[in-house]
């Protein structure tokens, strides 16, 4: 087990932000990681919990201890009690440590009241035996001024018997700075640095994105009174509109993310602001000033009311002391804003590098595939996997923000069905920037070349021309036509169609994958641990036990394609041998024919489900099982059973479902749930990026067995009698 100690060299370097950065990354290597913050210190303004504590178990469902009260280790300190101080620490960290495979600690921020934090940090680093990360910032200081506070840092550790070091971080990095310039300035600058070849673990860019605050932080910020609540939790404030002129100068800022400020007798700007918000541009908000409200009839007009489409507050305060007030606000991530602090996790996760770090860990005993690295997983994969994904819903507007998204980061090369005008508007008014090299196909220029396919694929069934013309209307169909004559390699469609509009072209058009004899379907499980698969939930109502042998072996080389290494139960009512009858039966003829089919997949059943899913339970029904207690992927005995436990667990324990993903097909078609949110569409097009990888794999292997098969043959004719 070790343990990672990160220590600041300056000030106001982000180390929250840090530590848990540090906490995702590693999770997503699968390590079963652990969290501590030492001693407790509350910034000012705050009032609630402690800030690191509450995001780490908020966002990775941790539970660390609550760190020492920074009062209490005052006193400690003061009164000549540190070796008290370090039991306590101490104490702490042995709660983490027991059921982790590394410990990440955040030690404590340097500032003017605690400037005895450098050597204490190294104290307690030394007394845990952790290996420290020095952490620094480059908002305010140079590279040559970071060299010397790692080195003063280091010299500290050194003199505190601590020479255990992993490397160092550097953060809120400009943009137009080399991060490879860090690894060459300190090794020129700092002599321990170069002795102890300490390594760059990442450079952190500076994001303003993560600065921007939600409207309802600037309402408590000001202590504005809110006259209308639409969004005001989730609407953020990229952009701070002061009406200082007519408003002819500011429509072009009425943009997502613009908070508009102005006092109440600015008609003109009040008018362009509504006109804006209900026309369906995000606005943050509209902030008015003076106290002063809108005419009646302006009020009435706009309908600026208590059902706006935008946020509206009113202050006191006039319009200079408001802009001033705003510019002086912190730019910490509040205890409540979890959505925002995930963001600033992940982000600063991409940008840290610790493969020196799991080397000096080691792999873990059994890889975990907690949700976050099940994500990080698939944005990996896809990217190797370079694929051309089609979108029937071109026009939607979650849609169009998830493909540019996916083009932005390389996930995949998505093509938009819709008109190009329609799709340009939309990603105007919602400030979504198109990539140039985004296709966008017309369904209207391209329709026609794909009558004559369809007609051909569908001629068993008597399809006419101008029946084909009216099918292709509908653009899922359109779709489904360019996946079947290979144009692109998967689809994702659902935001706005039903799972049937989705599914059906796909039994029609693709068919079933060589050596399938169904098609089903899995759901991948996000619980806050770990991910589980299901199947079948979605597709097949009573299978034979032949039919659910083919879905659990499906279901088994779905969940190892997407990193899970398949642990699979057979899910019945009774569990071994304990019950009989026809269900059971079948469940336990399917399991013996998968172990017969395929050796290589661990499966067990009959089987509970809490059989196979607490260990507890799992060693008491079945001591002898290497599935009972450590099931991760679960397969129900008919459709009645899986679509009502996924459900059931998805609505009861607040669990994200993503699928159904559907197996068997030549080519990977995938649905949506029409409340998806952008996120959940970006994920679903990785997820058809890699399966159409693995189906490409899978078809390349069988045609060259075929191969290899021919020749054999051939020689085997040619052979002399």
């Amino acid at each position: 087990m070790r343990a990672f100690y990160l220590s600041p060299v300056g000030f106001e370097v982000g180390l929250t932000s840090i530590a848990l950065g540090l906490v995702r990354a590693l999770e997503r290597q699968g390590l079963k990681v652990g969290f501590m913050k030492t001693i407790a210190q509350p910034l000012p303004f705050e009032l609630g919990p402690e800030r690191s504590t509450h995001f780490a178990n908020k966002l990775f469902r941790l539970s660390p201890p609550t760190p020492i009260d920074f009062g209490r280790a005052e006193h400690l300190i003061g009164s000549g009690q540190t070796d008290q101080l370090m039991e306590e620490i101490l104490g702490l960290y042995q709660q983490v440590s027991e059921s982790s495979d590394v410990v990440v600690i955040e030690g404590m921020s340097a500032d003017s009241k605690h400037v005895y934090a450098p050597q204490l940090n190294a104290h307690i680093a030394r007394n845990l035996e952790a290996e420290t990360i020095f952490v620094g910032s480059a908002a305010h200081s140079s590279l040559e001024d970071i060299a010397k506070q790692i080195e003063v840092a280091a010299r500290q550790s050194t003199n505190a018997h601590n020479t255990r070091f992993a490397g160092f971080i550097i953060s809120k990095v400009p943009e137009a700075i080399v991060p490879t310039d860090y690894t060459l300035t300190l090794s020129q600058l700092t002599p321990t640095a170069k002795a102890r070849r300490l390594s760059l673990i990442g450079t952190v860019p500076f994001a303003s994105a993560f600065a921007a605050p939600r409207t309802l932080d600037v309402a408590n910020h000001l202590g504005a009174l809110v006259l209308c609540n639409t969004r005001l939790a989730h609407a953020r404030a990229v952009d701070m509109v002061v009406a200082a002129r007519s408003a002819r100068f500011m429509v072009s800022r009425l943009k997502a993310g613009a908070l508009v400020i102005a006092p109440g007798d600015r008609d003109d700007v009040i008018l362009a602001t509504a006109m804006a918000a209900h026309r369906g541009v995000p606005l943050a908000g509209l902030l008015l000033t003076c106290n002063a409200l809108p005419d009646p009839h302006i009020y009435h007009i706009t309908q600026l009311d208590d059902k706006a489409p935008l946020p509206i507050l009113i202050t006191p305060l006039d319009t200079f002391a408001t802009a001033s007030r705003l510019a002086q606000m912190h730019n910490h991530v509040p205890a409540d804003d979890v959505a925002q602090m995930e963001q600033v996790v992940d982000f600063v996760a991409e940008h840290l590098d610790v493969t020196r770090l799991i080397q000096k860990i080691g792999q873990p005993h059994e890889v975990h595939m907690p949700p976050p690295a099940f994500r990080y997983q698939l944005m990996t994969r896809a990217r190797r996997a370079n694929k051309r994904i089609v979108l029937p819903e071109g026009e939607e507007p979650r849609t169009i923000q998830a493909a540019a998204i996916c083009h932005q980061k390389g996930i995949a090369r998505c093509v938009l069905i819709g008109k190009a005008d329609v799709i340009r508007k939309t990603a105007a008014t919602l400030d979504i920037a198109l990539p140039d090299d985004l296709d966008i196909l017309d369904p209207d220029v391209i329709r026609s070349r794909y009558v004559a396919p369809l007609v051909q694929a569908r001629h068993s069934k008597g399809l006419t021309e101008s029946q084909a013309e009216v099918a292709l209307e509908d653009t899922v169909v359109l779709g489904t036509m360019m996946l079947a004559l290979d144009e692109v390699d998967g689809l994702v469609s659902g935001a706005i169609h039903t799972t049937a509009n989705t599914v059906r072209p796909a039994l029609q058009l693709i068919k079933t994958a060589p050596g399938a004899s169904i098609v089903s379907s899995i759901f991948f499980m996000l619980m806050p641990d770990q991910v589980l698969v299901y199947g079948d939930c979605a597709v097949n109502p009573d299978p034979t036990a032949e039919e659910l042998a083919d879905i659990a072996i499906q279901s088994a080389d779905s969940a190892r394609a997407f990193g899970l290494e398949p642990r699979v139960a057979m899910i019945s009512y009774s569990t071994g041998s304990s019950g009989s009858g026809s269900d059971v039966e079948k469940v336990r003829k399917a399991t013996a024919m998968v172990k017969a089919a395929r050796p290589d997949i661990l499966v067990d059943g009959p089987m509970q489900y809490d059989a196979a899913s607490v260990e507890s339970v799992g060693q008491q029904k079945a001591p002898d099982s290497l599935v009972a207690g450590r099931a991760n992927v679960f397969v129900f005995p008919d459709l009645n059973t899986g679509n009502t436990t996924y459900k059931a667990v998805q609505r009861s324990a607040n669990v994200v479902s993503v699928g159904p993903m559907l197996q068997g097909l030549r080519k990977p078609v995938n649905d949506l749930s029409r409340g998806a949110l952008v996120d959940d569409i970006v994920y679903t097009i990785a997820l058809t990026a890699i399966q159409s990888e693995q189906m490409a794999s899978v078809a390349a292997a069988l045609a060259a067995t075929e191969a290899g098969e021919t020749v054999v043959s051939d020689a085997l004719a040619d052979a002399p009698a």
